[in-house]
């Protein structure tokens, strides 16, 4: 098997994503090449193709922003590109997040449907179906399923000066549909309804839920509780990496006056921004990147609480059910459908007195062990999703022969 991943960038969830399977592939005896628009110092791969780099990447974000019309730049490096993967002869070409600035997207489409290569294509967001945004709850727009024009977020990611999204929306369905042997796979059963909504519904769809590392992440001790002066404290936890109010920054922050003195709040993924926001009973962590020390803040916790208002499916919520910590969320997107009755619960998105409420009562009640939590997370382990890639792969190979 010959496998192609394209993904706007090689790092992150999703280019972690790209790597991993890519490295699944060679596992199984085949060969894989990775391409993205974006390399940093560290990636030393010999799989891996850069597409254009900073000095492309630039130019594309800021034609890209002049004109409204995002994904028609870098020309030169996606022909390259499609040079470098005509030559490697794909049995299968799998496609990640494609906003991000690097590749000609009506060149990459109309490539893909000359040539008869099953495709796979991951969404981690809406992006594909919307003229314009990645996301859309917050905005409670509806306009993607029939046209997208008069966009609300049209300065927000992927940041544009003028509203061409009515115009877009027209482009990306032009690209994206006519595909010959193209599946959809979408992270949450909440983004695959989306997708049958879209332009893109006629496309079968498989949902493959986010996995997760469960040798890192898994129940660890630490002292953490000692270090922070947290005591016999109800621990409540998030984790965030973009605070705002889409992950609810706001609702920790009105918690924080409300809760007494049992509980205490630690947020992770902060800045000095943030910091600045929060009250002095909020313990704030900034952004780290060993694995291993956010599993024992996980740990440490009694509850992890993700008030986000706008989500495909959290990993945050997975990781930190394998670290025993039961979950309690919005009703938000697919971030629900990481938990059941055994290991959390759900409050309608925005209710602040419900999640108040639902607070005080795990502290209260104790309903949640963290062998139930453990379990659950067992289902989401990484090895089993990218072997359902896997098994994808060869399906759509096979489908073709």
């Amino acid at each position: 098997m010959k496998a192609v991943q394209i993904n706007a960038v090689p790092y992150g969830s999703t280019g972690r994503i790209m790597f991993q399977l890519a490295d699944r592939v060679d596992a199984d005896g085949g060969e894989a090449l990775c391409a993205a628009g974006f390399t940093w110092q560290g990636c030393r791969r010999k799989d891996f193709v850069l597409t254009g780099g900073l000095l492309a990447k630039t130019a594309h974000m800021y034609l890209a922003r002049l004109t409204g019309r995002i994904g028609c730049f870098s020309a030169l490096p996606t022909a390259k590109l499609l040079r470098r993967i005509g030559e490697f002869q794909p049995d299968v070409i799998h496609l990640h997040n494609l906003h991000g600035w690097f590749i000609q997207l009506p060149m990459l489409f109309s490539w893909l449907k000359k040539h008869d290569i099953p495709v796979v294509w991951t969404l981690h967001d809406c992006w594909a179906f919307t003229g314009h945004c990645p996301h859309f709850a917050m905005a409670g727009c509806e306009k993607w399923k029939t046209g997208c024009g008069g966009c609300s977020q049209y300065r927000d990611y992927p940041r544009s000066w003028f509203d061409c999204s009515a115009a877009m929306w027209k482009k990306k369905k032009a690209w994206f549909t006519g595909v010959k042997d193209l599946t959809i796979v979408t992270p949450s059963q909440w983004l695959a309804d989306r997708v049958g909504e879209s332009f893109l519904k006629d496309y079968p769809v498989r949902v493959v839920h986010n996995g997760i590392d469960r040798s890192v992440f898994r129940p660890t001790d630490s002292g953490f509780r000692e270090k922070h002066h947290c005591g016999d404290k109800f621990i409540l936890l998030g984790v965030a990496f973009d605070w705002g109010a889409r992950k609810g920054l706001d609702v920790f922050i009105e918690l924080a006056k409300r809760l007494d003195g049992r509980y205490r709040i630690v947020l992770v993924g902060t800045n000095e921004t943030v910091d600045r926001e929060l009250p002095e009973n909020i313990i704030s962590i900034h952004r780290t990147q060993d694995q291993r020390e956010l599993a024992e803040i996980y740990s440490a916790a009694d509850l992890f609480v993700n008030p986000t208002r706008e989500d495909n499916f959290p990993t945050v919520n997975l990781e930190s059910l394998a670290c025993g910590t039961p979950v309690l969320t919005f009703r938000t997107g697919g971030s629900p459908e990481a938990i059941d009755e055994t290991c959390g619960a759900v409050v309608d998105c925005g209710d602040i007195d419900a999640l108040e409420r639902e607070i005080s009562r795990i502290e209260r009640e104790r309903p949640f062990t963290r062998e139930a939590c453990v379990k659950r997370a067992a289902g989401f382990d990484a090895k089993e999703r990218f072997e359902e890639y896997i098994r994808l792969y060869k399906a759509v190979m096979d489908k073709q022969k």
